[in-house]
């Protein structure tokens, strides 16, 4: 199945590796946030999980906003049948869950309130 991942801090990295290694997909994508300033000298970082990605040749989507028009076309350009999501960090507006044809799947690590 063709997969894209959106994900951003490095506790998502072992859901996006085991996706790697999972035989019967192939993540063709990762969403993440953009770079932004960390540590002592405030550099521009990217995320654990565009990190992660770099080193595997996959491409990284890095929308300000999931809403983005340009973000929707290139989304919709992979021609991805499904997305997981692990603490990505951002609401996912309808236009995009509309986007895969089996839609997405949320990862989330607590209890959510019922």
């Amino acid at each position: 199945m063709r997969i894209a991942f959106a994900g951003t801090p490095s506790t998502a990295v072992p859901s996006l590796q085991a996706l790697f290694d999972a035989p019967a997909h192939e993540v063709v994508a990762v969403i993440t946030r953009p770079p932004a300033p960390a540590g002592r000298g405030r550099r521009e970082t990217r995320s654990p999980v565009a990190e992660l990605a770099d080193a595997r040749g996959v491409p990284v989507l890095a929308p300000a906003k999931a809403g983005d028009a340009q973000f929707l076309v290139e989304l919709a350009a992979l021609e991805v049948e499904a997305c997981a999501v692990v603490a990505y960090g951002a609401l996912l507006p309808q236009v995009a869950l509309d986007v895969p044809a089996h839609g997405w799947v949320n990862l989330h690590f607590s209890l959510l309130p019922a």
